[in-house]
């Protein structure tokens, strides 16, 4: 029941121990909106959660850009998350739209945004909601909600400041002018770019040294790094401490340590 389709709006291909998510509305730009878009990206993080053959994930989008954030033509006609009273737009939010950040923050494994194009409104914020993001060098980025007068009802005011800081997301949000993908790297929003036509390789090869190590340890990895967003030091020294207790007693942290002394890769199972 998981094939995908070439008209799902979210296609999930597994290749090894990586899955390429691929945002599949290119008419709309990859616009997030729609039931099917917010349950498509459910549906992914739940499976890529429960499947431990998974160690890493890549978020990208079909077409010429990576996402156009929130569909103007719904806006303009009032129509989907954006009709109603203030009340019911709030709503329509909280059952819309925020369904993804908030499936982004339960979900387990690695994620890379591969930045195609332009990312723009909320598709900043969703390859902010990545755990990397690399771009081609035709990508821009735009945390744009103030020039349509609206704020970013996605997240970004808490997800932006996070990857760039504090000054450098009031500027992006305050003004709402796009940058280029040169400016997306001095700024740490991407941690490289690359050719249009190098993209997926430098994603998948990327992927693939993540891949590489223990599937549960990147997990609790990456864990760690999220708890860290709020944790206080003690709190964040407490959770480390168990995960790292649960981390000795691994089949694959003891094959790490063979794999060391015999001079050989290791071999890690999970």
């Amino acid at each position: 029941m998981f094939d995908p389709q070439p008209t799902d709006p979210l296609l999930y291909h597994q290749r090894g121990a990586v899955v390429v998510l691929t945002l599949n509305r290119p008419e709309t730009r990859n616009a997030l909106s729609g039931e099917a878009v917010f349950a498509a990206f459910e549906a992914a993080i739940a499976r890529l959660n429960a499947d431990t053959s998974v160690h890493a994930a890549i978020l990208t989008g079909a077409g010429t850009a990576f996402c156009s954030g929130g569909n103007l033509a719904e806006m303009r006609d009032r129509g989907g998350m954006f009709g109603g009273t203030p009340a019911q737009i709030a709503a329509a939010y909280k059952a819309g739209i925020q369904r993804i950040p908030r499936a982004f923050q339960t979900l387990q494994v690695p994620i890379i945004a591969a930045v195609n194009g332009p990312a723009i409104g909320a598709g900043n914020d969703l390859a902010c909601l990545c755990d990397i993001r690399i771009a081609t060098s035709t990508a821009r980025f735009a945390e744009s909600f103030v020039k349509l007068g609206i704020v970013p009802g996605d997240g970004g005011a808490w997800l932006l400041p996070r990857v760039v800081g504090a000054s450098r997301a009031a500027e992006m949000a305050l003004t709402g002018d796009a940058i280029s993908a040169d400016e997306a790297l001095r700024c740490g929003l991407v941690s490289r770019v690359v050719a249009p036509e190098a993209l997926m390789d430098e994603a998948l090869a990327l992927a693939g040294r993540i891949a590489a190590n223990p599937p549960q340890v990147l997990r609790w990895t990456k864990q760690l790094l999220r708890q860290a967003q709020t944790a206080t030091l003690d709190e964040a020294l407490d959770q480390a401490g168990i995960f790292q207790g649960l981390a000795h007693q691994t089949a694959d942290h003891a094959e790490a340590i063979a794999a060391f002394f015999d001079k050989r890769p290791p071999v890690f199972k999970g």
